[in-house]
């Protein structure tokens, strides 16, 4: 029987809260990575963080996103306005069956559609650029072909 072994027959390992620490480590560097992609897929940080609360917390208050991201009030009414202007999130007022106030309520879209928005534009910019000489009237060649990108669901 090995020395972590108990007699009750289950292995005790050492290493538990050494690989805990390595996956907490790996994880929040994904998180990071996420974020900034998301940052520049939607052009800030703020609104990155937003992004990912409201997935992780569908209809929430804008009171609740501000108290999941530690964010101000008023930084998360003003993003959230503009992610909805964006068509990022979708917002309802909230159903409640007393009277008073009926805050809205505020969804994320789902991450495959937030891509294909950022592949299109992408896709423009890089067409943008790859025409640019033919604009500009410096060009000697045939117009090039567009680009295309695709995003399939698997």
């Amino acid at each position: 029987m090995s020395a972590d072994q108990s007699t009750e027959g289950h292995v005790e390992s050492s290493e538990e809260p050494h690989t805990e620490g390595k996956a907490d480590c790996a994880v929040a560097e994904f998180d990071d990575g996420l974020i900034d992609l998301l940052a520049w897929i939607l052009d800030t940080e703020t609104r990155a963080r937003i992004y990912v609360f409201l997935r992780q917390n569908p209809y929430s208050t804008s009171e609740e996103v501000a108290e999941g991201t530690g964010l101000y009030p008023s930084t998360v009414r003003e993003a959230l306005a503009e992610l909805t202007d964006d068509e990022t999130v979708e917002r309802r007022k909230r159903k409640s069956s007393g009277a008073g106030n009926n805050p809205y309520e505020y969804v994320a879209i789902a991450p495959s559609d937030l891509v294909k928005r950022a592949t299109s534009q992408v896709q423009t910019q890089l067409n943008a650029v790859f025409n640019l000489d033919r604009r500009l009237g410096t060009d000697g060649t045939d117009e090039t072909e567009p680009v295309t990108i695709t995003v399939r669901e698997e």
